[in-house]
């Protein structure tokens, strides 16, 4: 039987107090919705269709690269069954249609696929264990069989009591969930039409509920910043999980975040406080320090990164040694055992094997030679207003001291530059540059101090 799935989106997410769409809002640096829609396709379904509301043009606009979703207005919003409504008439006859929520990002694949098998007879539902459910509707059983679901807002104090909780997932055949929503009547404290009345309609015409059970983190979804918040740190202990199942050690993993995806070696060590942003690669035995930021780079096997670095867009060969207080921007690329100190910045530059640069740096648009070695204040001024220019340095090459090396430049290898020097001519190999001025000494200078002050009249 061919499955199909419908996620519902609508919500207007009002305690959110945002002008964003509640599905936009970011978890691990994407959107709610993103992360539902990634569970969803891993079923590999025919169609998957997502129900959006009055702002359904924004968040279409989001998800404009995905061809694999079809989207469905629902105006007005009237319920989750009323929600379901509006996509059913697009799902084929003969599927198995498998309903998600598009604010419960963390559902797992293996959970959703459960409920589908499920639902292929009959109606399925997750289910999880809260040790406080306030918010969600409570599983009612009979004879230890689902016997229906009642929404908090109806709930007795007692039913209130129930730990049992409906996830909001839903899966049953198209023509069997279809009767059942054609059925459905606004019976309640919301005067909507409610998706969870299906199952006691179910039940009342005598037909098993199955009841799916998921780990508890699983069905948490977001009504406002609070929830988002929790289900932040929830999302990034599977991360940290997930890298130390893979050999890597993360100090704390209540301070790690990965907005993103890491692929990282064995024997990685990741200090507290640092982000991963994008597609992030580690060798075997990379020491990330604390308070880093890592963005779209490779680093190879070896390379330390010290604390308060931040490398976007890089490629970091192994060996290399960087920071602590570094930053390597786009276009930079590392060969072998490359140092950069402290306040160092590079920029659309490649390093070759052994070149270093140890402090309070810039080069940008440059290229630097195997060995070489790149002093305290020297900068690369690669800007003339109107474009950018290169500076190639050979290898072994030694510039000294806040040097300023005005590009379009070349400087040969084995080549020295003058502390302080304004160097505006190419530098010929094992050549010696010296670019400022004379010192003069004055003899006999008196010192502001010991002038004598004018008297006042």
């Amino acid at each position: 039987m061919a499955l199909e799935v419908i996620v519902l989106a609508a919500g207007a997410g009002t305690r959110m107090r945002s002008q964003l769409p509640k599905v936009l809002h970011p978890l691990g640096g994407r959107p709610l919705l993103a992360h539902v829609l990634d569970a969803a396709a891993a079923l590999a379904p025919s169609h998957i269709h997502v129900v959006v509301g009055e702002r359904g043009d924004e968040v279409k606009a989001a998800f404009a690269e995905r061809g694999d979703v079809s989207w469905v207005p629902q105006r007005p919003a009237l319920g989750t069954g009323h929600a379901v409504a509006q996509a059913l008439p697009a799902v084929a006859e003969d599927a198995t249609a498998l309903v998600l929520l598009g604010d419960a990002p963390l559902i797992a694949t293996g959970t959703l696929a459960a409920a589908a098998r499920a639902g292929q007879e009959g109606v399925a539902i997750v289910t999880a264990e809260l040790a406080d459910p306030a918010g969600f509707g409570r599983i009612l059983r009979r004879d230890g069989e689902i016997a229906g679901i009642v929404e908090e807002a109806d709930a007795s104090a007692g039913q209130r009591r129930i730990r049992e909780a409906n996830a909001g997932i839903l899966a049953a055949p198209r023509p069997l969930l279809a009767t059942l929503i054609e059925a459905l009547a606004p019976a309640n404290a919301q005067a909507e039409l409610y998706l969870t009345d299906v199952v006691a309609m179910a039940v009342g015409q005598g037909r098993r509920v199955a009841g799916v059970a998921a780990a508890a983190d699983e069905i948490l979804g977001v009504n406002d910043r609070a929830q988002l918040a929790g289900l932040e740190r929830c999302y990034q202990r599977r991360q940290a999980a997930e890298l130390m199942a893979a050999g890597v050690t993360v100090m704390d993993p209540a301070r790690l975040d990965v907005r993103g995806s890491v692929t990282a070696g064995e024997d990685c060590v990741i200090d507290v406080g640092v982000l991963f942003e994008g597609e992030v690669t580690l060798g075997r035995g990379v020491a990330i320090g604390a308070g880093c930021v890592i963005r779209d780079a490779n680093l190879g096997d070896g390379v330390q990164v010290l604390p308060m670095s931040c490398i976007d867009g890089a490629e970091v060969a192994a060996g290399c040694r960087i920071g602590p207080f570094a930053r390597l921007r786009p276009g930079t690329r590392l060969a072998a055992d490359v140092h950069i100190g402290n306040f160092v910045e590079t920029k659309q530059a490649q390093l070759d094997a052994g070149a270093k640069a140890n402090h309070l740096a810039y080069l940008g648009d440059a290229s630097v030679g195997a060995g070489s070695n790149i002093g305290a204040g020297a900068v690369t001024c690669n800007y003339d207003g109107e474009a950018k220019h290169r500076t190639e340095i050979g290898s072994r090459a030694f510039v000294g001291t806040n040097a300023t090396l005005v590009a379009p430049l070349a400087i040969g290898d084995d080549a020295y530059v003058g502390a302080g020097s304004t160097i505006t001519d190419d530098v010929a190999a094992e050549n010696l540059a010296i670019g400022r001025g004379r010192q003069r000494n004055v003899a006999g200078w008196t010192p502001p101090r010991r002038r004598q002050t004018p008297r006042r009249h």
